[in-house]
Protein backbone atom coordinates (compact mmCIF):
# COMPACT_ATOMS: atom_id res chain seq x y z
CA UNK A 1 0.00 0.00 0.00
CA UNK A 2 1.52 3.49 -1.02
CA UNK A 3 1.83 5.94 1.46
CA UNK A 4 -0.73 8.83 1.26
CA UNK A 5 1.04 12.36 0.39
CA UNK A 6 -2.22 15.49 1.30
CA UNK A 7 -3.95 16.38 -1.66
CA UNK A 8 -4.96 19.84 -1.00
CA UNK A 9 -6.75 21.99 -4.08
CA UNK A 10 -6.02 24.88 -5.61
CA UNK A 11 -8.39 27.71 -5.41
CA UNK A 12 -9.29 27.03 -9.19
CA UNK A 13 -8.59 23.02 -9.60
CA UNK A 14 -7.94 22.18 -12.60
CA UNK A 15 -8.97 18.17 -11.40
CA UNK A 16 -9.85 16.84 -15.04
CA UNK A 17 -6.42 18.08 -16.84
CA UNK A 18 -4.23 16.42 -13.95
CA UNK A 19 -5.81 13.22 -14.36
CA UNK A 20 -5.44 13.37 -18.19
CA UNK A 21 -1.37 14.31 -17.77
CA UNK A 22 -0.96 11.26 -14.46
CA UNK A 23 -2.46 9.02 -17.17
CA UNK A 24 0.32 10.33 -19.82
CA UNK A 25 3.04 10.00 -17.33
CA UNK A 26 1.45 5.90 -16.43
CA UNK A 27 1.01 5.17 -19.94
CA UNK A 28 5.29 6.17 -20.78
CA UNK A 29 6.00 4.13 -18.08
CA UNK A 30 4.72 1.43 -19.63
CA UNK A 31 1.30 0.82 -18.53
CA UNK A 32 -1.60 0.21 -21.95
CA UNK A 33 -4.05 3.42 -21.32
CA UNK A 34 -5.85 4.63 -24.17
CA UNK A 35 -8.16 7.78 -24.35
CA UNK A 36 -11.31 5.63 -23.29
CA UNK A 37 -9.57 4.82 -20.00
CA UNK A 38 -8.85 8.11 -19.08
CA UNK A 39 -12.66 9.20 -19.75
CA UNK A 40 -13.84 6.53 -17.73
CA UNK A 41 -11.04 7.83 -14.47
CA UNK A 42 -12.58 11.51 -14.95
CA UNK A 43 -16.19 10.04 -14.65
CA UNK A 44 -15.12 7.58 -12.11
CA UNK A 45 -13.76 10.47 -9.79
CA UNK A 46 -16.84 13.04 -10.37
CA UNK A 47 -18.93 9.88 -9.35
CA UNK A 48 -17.15 8.78 -6.14
CA UNK A 49 -15.94 12.12 -5.24
CA UNK A 50 -12.28 14.01 -4.16
CA UNK A 51 -12.74 13.56 -0.15
CA UNK A 52 -10.90 10.86 0.60
CA UNK A 53 -7.35 10.36 -0.62
CA UNK A 54 -7.96 6.77 0.10
CA UNK A 55 -10.81 6.45 -2.22
CA UNK A 56 -9.27 8.70 -4.61
CA UNK A 57 -6.43 6.10 -5.06
CA UNK A 58 -8.55 3.18 -5.53
CA UNK A 59 -10.88 4.82 -7.98
CA UNK A 60 -7.73 5.74 -10.33
CA UNK A 61 -6.51 2.06 -9.64
CA UNK A 62 -9.33 0.57 -10.57
CA UNK A 63 -9.60 2.25 -14.06
CA UNK A 64 -5.75 2.04 -14.95
CA UNK A 65 -4.42 -1.07 -13.59
CA UNK A 66 -5.21 -4.55 -14.77
CA UNK A 67 -2.10 -6.76 -14.57
CA UNK A 68 -0.23 -7.46 -11.20
CA UNK A 69 2.71 -6.21 -12.45
CA UNK A 70 1.64 -2.54 -13.16
CA UNK A 71 0.21 -2.32 -9.43
CA UNK A 72 4.01 -0.75 -8.47
CA UNK A 73 4.25 1.49 -11.27
CA UNK A 74 0.64 2.71 -10.55
CA UNK A 75 1.63 3.33 -6.90
CA UNK A 76 5.01 5.53 -7.71
CA UNK A 77 3.96 7.61 -10.23
CA UNK A 78 0.88 8.30 -8.17
CA UNK A 79 2.86 9.72 -5.15
CA UNK A 80 5.20 11.01 -6.98
CA UNK A 81 2.88 13.14 -9.33
CA UNK A 82 0.25 13.85 -6.83
CA UNK A 83 1.94 16.32 -4.30
CA UNK A 84 4.12 14.33 -2.48
CA UNK A 85 6.36 16.73 -0.26
CA UNK A 86 9.28 15.05 -0.65
CA UNK A 87 8.77 14.98 -5.00
CA UNK A 88 12.27 16.50 -5.72
CA UNK A 89 14.11 14.45 -3.81
CA UNK A 90 12.25 11.59 -4.64
CA UNK A 91 13.02 13.07 -8.36
CA UNK A 92 16.57 13.09 -7.92
CA UNK A 93 17.43 10.08 -6.47
CA UNK A 94 15.47 7.77 -9.12
CA UNK A 95 18.38 9.13 -11.66
CA UNK A 96 20.65 7.58 -9.52
CA UNK A 97 21.44 3.43 -9.59
CA UNK A 98 20.17 1.74 -7.07
CA UNK A 99 22.51 -0.63 -5.35
CA UNK A 100 21.05 -3.41 -2.73
CA UNK A 101 23.41 -4.36 -0.19
CA UNK A 102 24.26 -1.21 0.49
CA UNK A 103 22.46 0.78 3.57
CA UNK A 104 21.12 3.85 2.74
CA UNK A 105 18.95 6.43 4.32
CA UNK A 106 15.88 5.55 2.40
CA UNK A 107 16.04 2.04 0.73
CA UNK A 108 15.12 1.85 -2.86
CA UNK A 109 11.07 0.63 -3.92
CA UNK A 110 10.09 -1.05 -6.72
CA UNK A 111 9.29 0.95 -9.84
CA UNK A 112 10.24 4.62 -8.45
CA UNK A 113 12.97 4.89 -11.81
CA UNK A 114 10.18 4.12 -14.22
CA UNK A 115 8.06 5.89 -12.50
CA UNK A 116 10.73 9.18 -12.25
CA UNK A 117 11.44 8.63 -15.60
CA UNK A 118 7.78 8.88 -17.14
CA UNK A 119 7.44 12.44 -14.87
CA UNK A 120 10.31 13.87 -16.08
CA UNK A 121 10.16 13.04 -19.92
CA UNK A 122 11.03 15.71 -22.31
CA UNK A 123 12.87 17.73 -19.58
CA UNK A 124 16.25 18.65 -20.74
CA UNK A 125 18.41 20.33 -18.07
CA UNK A 126 19.52 23.66 -18.99
CA UNK A 127 22.73 23.66 -20.71
CA UNK A 128 25.01 26.94 -20.71
CA UNK A 129 25.49 28.96 -23.83
CA UNK A 130 28.48 28.88 -25.99
CA UNK A 131 30.48 31.22 -26.21
CA UNK A 132 31.21 32.75 -29.74
CA UNK A 133 34.39 32.14 -31.22
CA UNK A 134 36.86 34.44 -31.28
CA UNK A 135 37.85 35.94 -34.80
CA UNK A 136 40.25 34.08 -37.15
CA UNK A 137 40.34 30.87 -34.85
CA UNK A 138 39.15 27.53 -34.89
CA UNK A 139 39.54 24.40 -32.52
CA UNK A 140 39.66 21.55 -33.81
CA UNK A 141 38.70 18.51 -31.76
CA UNK A 142 39.49 15.12 -32.04
CA UNK A 143 37.34 12.07 -30.52
CA UNK A 144 38.79 8.86 -30.09
CA UNK A 145 35.67 6.31 -30.00
CA UNK A 146 37.88 2.91 -30.90
CA UNK A 147 37.27 1.79 -26.96
CA UNK A 148 33.64 3.47 -26.83
CA UNK A 149 30.75 0.25 -26.39
CA UNK A 150 27.79 -0.07 -28.58
CA UNK A 151 24.78 0.99 -27.12
CA UNK A 152 23.74 -2.82 -27.41
CA UNK A 153 26.86 -3.84 -25.77
CA UNK A 154 26.17 -1.88 -23.05
CA UNK A 155 22.87 -2.87 -23.01
CA UNK A 156 23.83 -6.33 -22.67
CA UNK A 157 26.19 -5.92 -19.82
CA UNK A 158 23.65 -3.70 -17.59
CA UNK A 159 21.84 -5.52 -14.96
CA UNK A 160 18.12 -6.55 -15.12
CA UNK A 161 17.26 -4.50 -12.26
CA UNK A 162 18.59 -1.11 -13.09
CA UNK A 163 17.12 -0.76 -16.08
CA UNK A 164 14.79 1.98 -17.47
CA UNK A 165 11.39 1.39 -18.96
CA UNK A 166 12.91 1.92 -22.56
CA UNK A 167 16.33 -0.37 -21.78
CA UNK A 168 13.67 -3.13 -20.68
CA UNK A 169 11.99 -2.88 -23.41
CA UNK A 170 15.23 -3.15 -26.14
CA UNK A 171 16.22 -5.89 -23.91
CA UNK A 172 12.65 -8.19 -24.24
CA UNK A 173 13.09 -7.76 -28.45
CA UNK A 174 16.94 -8.63 -27.82
CA UNK A 175 15.92 -11.56 -25.51
CA UNK A 176 13.57 -12.86 -28.06
CA UNK A 177 15.95 -13.13 -30.79
CA UNK A 178 17.90 -15.31 -28.32
CA UNK A 179 18.44 -18.83 -28.78
CA UNK A 180 19.23 -21.58 -26.14
CA UNK A 181 19.93 -24.50 -28.15
CA UNK A 182 21.18 -28.04 -27.04
CA UNK A 183 22.91 -31.17 -28.39
CA UNK A 184 21.03 -34.46 -27.91
CA UNK A 185 21.93 -37.09 -26.05
CA UNK A 186 23.16 -40.21 -27.20
CA UNK A 187 21.33 -43.01 -27.90
CA UNK A 188 21.52 -46.75 -28.59
CA UNK A 189 18.44 -46.33 -30.62
CA UNK A 190 19.12 -45.88 -34.43
CA UNK A 191 17.25 -44.97 -37.61
CA UNK A 192 17.84 -45.31 -41.68
CA UNK A 193 20.68 -43.42 -43.31
CA UNK A 194 22.06 -43.94 -46.54
CA UNK A 195 25.43 -43.19 -45.21
CA UNK A 196 25.48 -44.65 -42.17
CA UNK A 197 27.79 -45.81 -39.71
CA UNK A 198 26.53 -49.00 -38.45
CA UNK A 199 25.17 -52.08 -40.73
CA UNK A 200 21.14 -52.31 -40.25
CA UNK A 201 21.49 -56.10 -40.18
CA UNK A 202 17.69 -56.67 -39.39
CA UNK A 203 16.37 -54.80 -42.30
CA UNK A 204 18.92 -56.10 -45.03
CA UNK A 205 17.62 -59.56 -44.15
CA UNK A 206 14.10 -58.59 -44.62
CA UNK A 207 14.89 -56.91 -48.03
CA UNK A 208 17.36 -59.87 -48.98
CA UNK A 209 13.72 -62.39 -47.89
CA UNK A 210 11.71 -60.21 -49.94
CA UNK A 211 13.97 -60.73 -53.18
CA UNK A 212 14.18 -64.43 -52.72
CA UNK A 213 17.21 -64.57 -50.50
CA UNK A 214 19.29 -62.61 -52.94
CA UNK A 215 20.82 -59.49 -51.27
CA UNK A 216 21.09 -56.70 -53.37
CA UNK A 217 21.85 -53.63 -51.05
CA UNK A 218 23.03 -53.23 -47.50
CA UNK A 219 20.75 -51.31 -45.69
CA UNK A 220 22.64 -48.78 -43.08
CA UNK A 221 21.63 -46.91 -39.83
CA UNK A 222 22.86 -44.73 -37.42
CA UNK A 223 22.29 -43.43 -33.77
CA UNK A 224 18.79 -41.42 -33.37
CA UNK A 225 19.01 -38.57 -31.45
CA UNK A 226 17.20 -38.01 -28.11
CA UNK A 227 16.74 -35.10 -27.16
CA UNK A 228 16.28 -33.44 -23.55
CA UNK A 229 13.29 -31.46 -21.81
CA UNK A 230 14.32 -28.04 -20.31
CA UNK A 231 12.66 -27.92 -16.85
CA UNK A 232 13.01 -24.25 -15.55
CA UNK A 233 11.83 -23.26 -12.19
CA UNK A 234 11.56 -19.16 -11.59
CA UNK A 235 11.44 -17.36 -8.46
CA UNK A 236 8.76 -15.10 -8.25
CA UNK A 237 8.84 -13.18 -5.31
CA UNK A 238 9.89 -9.74 -4.43
CA UNK A 239 13.48 -10.10 -4.28
CA UNK A 240 13.30 -11.43 -7.76
CA UNK A 241 10.47 -10.08 -9.64
CA UNK A 242 12.31 -7.72 -11.97
CA UNK A 243 14.28 -10.81 -13.00
CA UNK A 244 11.98 -13.18 -13.19
CA UNK A 245 9.76 -10.77 -15.36
CA UNK A 246 12.44 -10.51 -18.25
CA UNK A 247 13.74 -13.83 -17.69
CA UNK A 248 10.12 -15.03 -18.48
CA UNK A 249 10.08 -13.32 -21.81
CA UNK A 250 13.06 -15.10 -22.84
CA UNK A 251 11.67 -18.46 -21.65
CA UNK A 252 8.69 -18.27 -24.45
CA UNK A 253 11.03 -16.82 -26.81
CA UNK A 254 12.34 -20.73 -26.11
CA UNK A 255 9.28 -22.41 -25.84
CA UNK A 256 8.36 -20.99 -29.34
CA UNK A 257 11.46 -21.52 -31.17
CA UNK A 258 11.61 -24.37 -33.13
CA UNK A 259 14.90 -26.24 -33.92
CA UNK A 260 16.66 -25.85 -30.67
CA UNK A 261 16.55 -29.02 -29.89
CA UNK A 262 14.47 -29.15 -27.13
CA UNK A 263 11.91 -32.01 -27.19
CA UNK A 264 9.76 -29.86 -24.69
CA UNK A 265 10.37 -27.09 -21.99
CA UNK A 266 7.96 -26.93 -18.93
CA UNK A 267 7.90 -23.76 -16.57
CA UNK A 268 7.14 -23.43 -13.43
CA UNK A 269 7.01 -20.27 -10.86
CA UNK A 270 6.95 -20.59 -7.36
CA UNK A 271 6.96 -18.09 -4.11
CA UNK A 272 5.48 -19.64 -1.67
CA UNK A 273 3.38 -21.84 -3.89
CA UNK A 274 4.18 -23.46 -7.16
CA UNK A 275 2.33 -22.87 -9.95
CA UNK A 276 2.84 -24.65 -13.37
CA UNK A 277 2.57 -21.97 -16.26
CA UNK A 278 3.89 -24.01 -19.21
CA UNK A 279 0.75 -23.91 -21.17
CA UNK A 280 0.70 -20.43 -20.69
CA UNK A 281 4.12 -20.15 -22.27
CA UNK A 282 3.35 -21.99 -25.51
CA UNK A 283 0.87 -18.76 -26.52
CA UNK A 284 2.30 -17.12 -29.50
CA UNK A 285 1.72 -13.78 -28.41
CA UNK A 286 4.27 -12.97 -25.54
CA UNK A 287 2.16 -10.46 -23.53
CA UNK A 288 -1.06 -12.80 -23.97
CA UNK A 289 1.44 -15.47 -22.44
CA UNK A 290 2.78 -13.41 -19.71
CA UNK A 291 -0.48 -12.02 -18.96
CA UNK A 292 -2.41 -15.73 -18.41
CA UNK A 293 0.52 -16.46 -16.37
CA UNK A 294 0.62 -13.86 -13.90
CA UNK A 295 -2.91 -14.58 -13.82
CA UNK A 296 -2.54 -18.16 -12.93
CA UNK A 297 0.50 -17.51 -10.30
CA UNK A 298 -0.82 -15.45 -7.47
CA UNK A 299 2.11 -14.74 -5.10
CA UNK A 300 3.83 -12.54 -7.72
CA UNK A 301 6.27 -10.29 -5.53
CA UNK A 302 5.52 -12.29 -2.28
CA UNK A 303 7.57 -14.39 0.19
CA UNK A 304 9.38 -17.29 -0.71
CA UNK A 305 9.18 -20.50 0.95
CA UNK A 306 12.10 -22.73 -1.84
CA UNK A 307 11.91 -25.89 0.31
CA UNK A 308 8.17 -26.26 0.32
CA UNK A 309 8.01 -25.42 -3.47
CA UNK A 310 10.62 -27.88 -4.70
CA UNK A 311 8.96 -30.53 -2.13
CA UNK A 312 5.92 -29.85 -4.22
CA UNK A 313 7.74 -30.24 -7.63
CA UNK A 314 9.50 -33.32 -6.92
CA UNK A 315 6.01 -34.87 -5.13
CA UNK A 316 3.99 -33.76 -7.68
CA UNK A 317 5.79 -33.25 -11.44
CA UNK A 318 9.03 -34.86 -11.39
CA UNK A 319 8.00 -37.90 -12.57
CA UNK A 320 5.46 -36.60 -15.10
CA UNK A 321 8.23 -33.56 -16.80
CA UNK A 322 12.23 -35.18 -15.27
CA UNK A 323 12.09 -37.84 -18.27
CA UNK A 324 14.21 -38.29 -21.35
CA UNK A 325 17.00 -36.27 -19.22
CA UNK A 326 16.01 -33.40 -18.52
CA UNK A 327 17.86 -30.30 -17.82
CA UNK A 328 16.92 -28.13 -15.15
CA UNK A 329 17.31 -23.94 -14.48
CA UNK A 330 16.39 -23.18 -10.85
CA UNK A 331 16.41 -19.27 -11.13
CA UNK A 332 16.48 -17.48 -7.57
CA UNK A 333 18.48 -15.83 -4.92
CA UNK A 334 18.65 -19.06 -2.69
CA UNK A 335 17.62 -15.96 0.34
CA UNK A 336 14.98 -18.78 2.14
CA UNK A 337 13.90 -18.73 5.85
CA UNK A 338 12.72 -22.10 5.97
CA UNK A 339 14.84 -25.32 7.52
CA UNK A 340 17.87 -25.70 5.94
CA UNK A 341 17.74 -29.36 6.08
CA UNK A 342 14.56 -29.66 4.67
CA UNK A 343 15.95 -27.64 1.55
CA UNK A 344 19.06 -29.74 1.31
CA UNK A 345 17.19 -32.79 1.25
CA UNK A 346 14.71 -31.63 -1.96
CA UNK A 347 17.54 -30.36 -3.47
CA UNK A 348 20.05 -33.46 -3.50
CA UNK A 349 16.43 -35.14 -4.57
CA UNK A 350 15.93 -32.71 -7.48
CA UNK A 351 20.19 -33.52 -8.65
CA UNK A 352 19.64 -37.05 -8.79
CA UNK A 353 16.57 -36.87 -10.99
CA UNK A 354 18.33 -34.45 -13.48
CA UNK A 355 20.58 -34.49 -15.99
CA UNK A 356 21.87 -31.17 -15.20
CA UNK A 357 20.62 -29.05 -12.71
CA UNK A 358 21.89 -25.14 -13.80
CA UNK A 359 21.63 -21.83 -10.69
CA UNK A 360 21.18 -18.95 -12.30
CA UNK A 361 21.65 -16.32 -9.16
CA UNK A 362 21.19 -12.89 -9.73
CA UNK A 363 23.30 -11.82 -6.66
CA UNK A 364 26.29 -13.31 -8.29
CA UNK A 365 26.30 -9.94 -10.25
CA UNK A 366 28.69 -8.63 -7.26
CA UNK A 367 32.62 -9.87 -7.39
CA UNK A 368 32.15 -9.97 -3.86
CA UNK A 369 29.87 -12.41 -3.12
CA UNK A 370 29.83 -15.07 -0.74
CA UNK A 371 27.60 -17.78 0.04
CA UNK A 372 26.39 -16.77 3.68
CA UNK A 373 22.55 -17.04 3.24
CA UNK A 374 21.82 -20.25 4.99
CA UNK A 375 19.44 -21.15 2.08
CA UNK A 376 22.32 -20.63 -0.61
CA UNK A 377 24.68 -22.82 1.88
CA UNK A 378 22.06 -26.01 1.83
CA UNK A 379 21.31 -25.62 -2.04
CA UNK A 380 24.84 -25.04 -3.40
CA UNK A 381 26.39 -28.85 -3.17
CA UNK A 382 23.59 -29.88 -5.03
CA UNK A 383 23.80 -27.98 -8.43
CA UNK A 384 25.94 -28.96 -11.63
CA UNK A 385 26.53 -25.12 -12.18
CA UNK A 386 26.53 -21.90 -10.52
CA UNK A 387 26.33 -19.12 -12.68
CA UNK A 388 25.02 -15.66 -12.60
CA UNK A 389 21.49 -14.62 -14.56
CA UNK A 390 20.74 -10.50 -14.15
CA UNK A 391 21.98 -9.85 -17.36
CA UNK A 392 21.63 -10.08 -21.16
CA UNK A 393 25.12 -11.38 -21.64
CA UNK A 394 24.78 -13.90 -18.41
CA UNK A 395 22.20 -15.57 -20.52
CA UNK A 396 24.17 -15.29 -23.46
CA UNK A 397 27.18 -17.23 -21.84
CA UNK A 398 24.62 -20.14 -20.20
CA UNK A 399 23.58 -20.88 -23.62
CA UNK A 400 27.21 -21.11 -24.99
CA UNK A 401 27.70 -23.92 -21.54
CA UNK A 402 24.58 -25.56 -21.42
CA UNK A 403 25.23 -28.43 -22.67
CA UNK A 404 28.79 -28.54 -21.78
CA UNK A 405 29.23 -31.18 -18.46
CA UNK A 406 32.55 -29.69 -17.92
CA UNK A 407 30.87 -26.54 -17.01
CA UNK A 408 30.44 -25.66 -12.95
CA UNK A 409 30.30 -22.07 -13.09
CA UNK A 410 31.05 -20.39 -9.52
CA UNK A 411 30.73 -23.46 -7.67
CA UNK A 412 34.01 -24.53 -7.19
CA UNK A 413 34.82 -21.18 -6.20
CA UNK A 414 32.58 -21.06 -4.03
CA UNK A 415 32.51 -24.43 -2.11
CA UNK A 416 36.62 -24.15 -1.56
CA UNK A 417 35.08 -20.50 0.37
CA UNK A 418 32.71 -22.68 2.47
CA UNK A 419 35.06 -25.42 3.01
CA UNK A 420 38.12 -22.58 4.28
CA UNK A 421 35.03 -21.09 6.48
Amino acid sequence: MPEYAPLALPDNPRLAQNIIHFARALRKAGLPIGPGRVIDAVRAVEAAGFTEKRDFYWTLHACFVNRPEHRAVFAQVFRLYWRDPRYLEHMMSMMLPAIRGVQEERSAQAAEKRAAEALLDGIQPELPEPEPDKEGEETLIEVDASLTMSAEEKLKTLDFEQMSTEEVARAKRMLARLSLPVKPIPSRRKQAAVLGPRIDRARTLRAAMRQGGEMHTIARAEPRPRWPNLVVLCDISGSMSQYSRIILHFLHAVSNAKGQGWAKVHAFTFGTRLTNVTRHLRQRDVDAALKAAGAEAQDWEGGTRIGACLHAFNRDWSRRVMGQGAVVLLITDGLDRDDPDALAAEMERLHLSSRRLIWLNPLLRWSEFAPKARGIRAMLPYVDSFRAGHSIASLEELAEVISRPDDVGEKARLLAELREG
